[in-house]
């Protein structure tokens, strides 16, 4: 039988070689390990996170990967500001107001086109369009696209936030008050919206898709310059991901399911119904959606006035990370 000091020695001698590959990587200039985040409003990042695809690409290197759950752009983005993790997923929108506030981030990926907010309310209200919640409790994440969808949504009728009365949650808190009658209506995000709607029969009484920035991945300033070479392995395995979700839906919704348990009906409105794949790159459409959504928020006074709002979008994007079609 072995001794009780042998066994120690025997523990400290395994955690000492499992430190020998990060003491190697930050000897040789690299982080010991990459802070990424993962969402359930981010398929891409599920299915990378399940089949271990930036593991693989960074063992030989000795760099450890550090996932990170994120409830929604804001808590991406502060995570990001905090640098807490270094990759983090976030509607196009709600970047650009957190650059605006002096976040030192860069938009480096598109990751989804999808349509994950709407204004939902419950079967039972008598809320049918926007000039209905004149008055009424919302639930609302700010810093967030449903959010900015929100205000967008008030601004096309004449009315701003200040007419309604915002109940501020996070999504997932968000639903529950909207089902439990805490709040008449919500500023929704799947797949928490979808779940309302097939499990509770909620109702979406304003979609407008165009609305919906896009999934973009952003990454810290300082990250950027300091490892442009890994940015862009990362950018590259994150593509490879997107690809394998595109060729393969059942096993893209396994995934899903699996992490979520949300059910079948759940996955098949998010993924197949409001969600597209097809695109990795911020070019002229989507650097157009961001623009209309920074300026409608500059109109509805949440940006301030003297902000010029084209210039910090061209100062928060830069493609040069991905990878070539």
């Amino acid at each position: 039988m072995l001794s009780r000091r042998g066994l120690l020695v025997g523990a400290a001698g395994a955690a000492g070689a499992g430190l020998l590959p990060l003491r190697r990587a930050r000897a040789a200039g690299k982080p010991g390990s990459i802070n990424i985040d993962w969402a359930t409003y981010n398929p891409v990042s599920m299915v990378l996170k399940e089949q271990g695809l930036l593991e693989k690409e960074f063992a030989k290197d000795g760099i450890g990967i550090r996932w990170v759950q994120t409830l929604g752009s804001n808590k991406a983005l502060e995570f990001l500001n905090a640098s807490s993790i270094d990759f983090g997923s976030s509607a196009g929108a709600a970047a650009l107001v957190s650059k605006i506030n002096g976040n030192p981030i860069k938009s480096v990926y598109v990751y989804s086109k999808p349509e994950w907010t709407a204004l939902v309310t419950r079967k039972d209200t008598s809320i049918y369009k926007i000039t209905d919640l004149r008055g009424k409790r919302v639930a609302v994440t700010r810093g967030t696209d449903p959010h900015i969808f929100l205000v967008r949504a008030l601004l096309s009728v004449g009315m701003t936030e200040r007419d309604i009365k915002e109940v501020l949650l996070q999504h997932p808190d968000g639903k529950i008050a909207l089902i439990r009658g805490d709040v008449d209506a919500w500023a929704g995000l799947d797949p928490m919206m979808a779940q309302a709607q097939v499990e509770d029969g909620a109702r979406l009484f304003y979609r407008n898709a165009d609305a919906n920035t896009y999934g973009i991945l952003n990454s810290r300033i300082e990250f950027l310059n300091a490892y442009p070479d890994l940015t862009r392995r990362v950018l590259a395995v994150y593509d490879q991901a997107r690809k394998y979700c595109l060729a393969n839906y059942a096993e893209e919704k396994k995934v899903f399911m699996e992490v979520t348990k949300l059910p079948s009906a759940v996955a098949d409105i998010q993924l197949k119904e409001r969600t597209d794949l097809t695109n990795n790159r911020i070019g002229p459409q989507q650097r157009e959606s961001i623009l209309q959504a920074g300026l409608a928020l500059q109109v509805a006074g949440v940006v301030e006035k003297n902000v010029d709002v084209k210039k910090t979008l061209d100062d928060l994007i830069d493609d040069r990370f991905v990878p070539s079609a």
